[in-house]
């Protein structure tokens, strides 16, 4: 039998079914609403701007925009994009934090800061170029059918807001009166926000919709969501969605965000971790079951998590995919794709990005594609030709199969007459085993039939996968 790779699923709420169409208002291009029936297929790009290019620039970003349809890209999240600020900005992280005022002066310059260190709401970082720039941005991914959401940081501003001086009362402040950064974080760099204030509340809402209606942006990713009172997003997002249909992803696990319309999408962070653990032989297939079954019961069938083996917090702070995952890399890429939820794909994750980018300083990623695009365009092609891998309120069905092994996971994906089957070994030992379904399948990525059969055996190598389509 010959290893494979490859397929997937997504879920989320019922969205009117409507063709891509282009036209033009006041300037702007406008694509059609997102649907429930592009999201069941698509996949999530998170763009590092500053990293992404040599350039670090919204043009060099742009110009590949066309090719991220290869890989099924359907919304690019644009990691912030606002001007970042000078006072107490950052320069290393973690235990060893550090400001750049407190290195020589000649080094400062090398040292950006954090994106979500955010000086204003409503302007570019000049370090990516000019609006005019954006703009060309977001006309080329609606141009090519793929919408672009907005990193949006709510829970703070960097200390060069002018807030800071004309609502000081915006702020979260200690018994001397004094401005702080949140408690219980090393998050030094930013001021935090106290949403007990109702003009504050106005102000964010206000500042979110100039870049639904004056920059035709799709949507936001919401950073740490759920530190923000729920009650806000209550308030804030049926605002924002008079204005547009627009998608929404918080950064953020806890259930009631995705409750009442308010956000389309949060994070499998569970998922996420128990990838890690088991690639690093911490914990067995038992613990994905665990998680998965946890998930079913506090989430509702038609919310969706994004699935993922990387992303910018990750890859800085706790490792590459090679770092953390090892030879295990494809199975999990694969897995992400396979179960319900919408994969996504970081900057350089693409091109087999192996180390770990600099968070405050200049640095770049490779451009050569190799196995990681291949992989990614194949499972790109699988999730958008097979209904099996379908999500929504439509969602295909998600069944374990019964298997004689503690270290192999196999299940099911079916949706009416179509299926898909994985089948892998998710320890860096032999296995041998039996698996609960019988019939003929193709192995995805050889074109070879392969008979299954209820009693007969099945030798797998160490991180050995397959995708079985039927």
């Amino acid at each position: 039998m010959a290893v494979v790779a490859a397929m997937i699923s997504c879920k989320q709420e019922t969205k009117e079914t409507t063709a891509q169409v282009e036209t033009k208002t006041e300037d702007k291009n406008v694509i059609q609403p997102i649907t429930n029936d592009i999201i069941e297929t698509a996949v999530i790009y998170e763009a590092n701007i500053r990293q992404y290019s040599k350039e670090g620039t919204f043009d060099a970003f742009t110009k590949d925009i066309p090719q991220l349809k290869e890989l099924g890209v359907k919304i690019i999240w644009l990691m912030p994009v606002f001007p970042i600020s000078e006072t107490k900005r950052k320069a290393t992280g973690g235990k060893d934090s550090k400001f750049a005022s407190e290195f020589p002066e000649e080094e400062r310059a090398k040292y950006l800061g954090s994106y979500y260190a955010v000086s204003d709401f409503k302007k570019i970082n000049p370090e990516f170029g000019t609006i005019e720039d954006f703009r060309k941005l977001v006309k080329t991914a609606h141009d090519n059918g793929i919408y672009v959401i907005l990193d949006w940081v709510p829970n703070h501003t960097g200390w060069d807001h002018t807030w800071l001086t004309t609502n000081s009362d915006f702020y979260t402040k200690n018994d001397k009166g004094e401005v702080i950064h949140p408690e219980g974080t090393d998050w030094t760099d930013v001021a935090d926000l106290n949403y007990d204030n109702p003009e504050l509340r106005k102000e964010m809402i206000s500042d979110m919709s100039y870049w639904i209606t004056k920059e035709n942006i799709d949507g936001f990713r919401c950073d740490v969501a759920g530190s923000v009172p729920t009650v806000f997003w209550q308030e804030a997002v049926p605002q924002l969605r008079k204005l547009k249909d627009i998608f929404m992803l918080a950064e953020a696990w806890e259930p009631e965000l995705l409750e009442d319309n308010l956000f389309d999408m949060g994070y499998g962070w569970d998922r996420h971790h128990t990838m890690n653990h088991i690639a690093k032989g911490e914990e067995k297939v038992a613990a994905w079951h665990t998680n998965y079954e946890k998930d079913a019961k506090r989430y509702a069938t038609d919310d969706i998590l994004m699935t993922f083996v990387t992303n910018h917090d990750e890859n800085s702070w706790n490792g590459t995919i090679e770092e953390r995952m090892g030879e295990s890399s494809g199975l999990f890429t694969t897995l992400s794709y396979l179960v319900p939820g919408m994969p996504l794909i970081y900057s350089g994750q693409e091109y087999g990005l192996n180390h770990r980018l600099k968070f405050f300083e200049k640095d770049s990623i490779p451009k050569t594609k190799g196995k990681e695009w291949s992989l990614l365009k194949k499972l790109a092609s699988l999730k958008q030709g097979n209904p099996a891998l379908n999500g929504g309120k439509q969602s295909a069905a998600y069944k374990v199969l019964e298997a004689n092994n503690e270290n192999v996971l196999a299940f099911t994906r079916t949706k009416a007459d179509d299926a898909v089957v994985f089948i892998g070994n998710l320890s860096k030992e032999k296995q041998s085993v039996t698996v609960k379904v019988e019939g003929d399948y193709t192995d995805y990525i050889s074109g070879t039939t392969i008979t299954l059969k209820d009693k007969e055996s099945i030798e797998l190598k160490p991180w050995q996968y397959y995708v079985l389509t039927k």
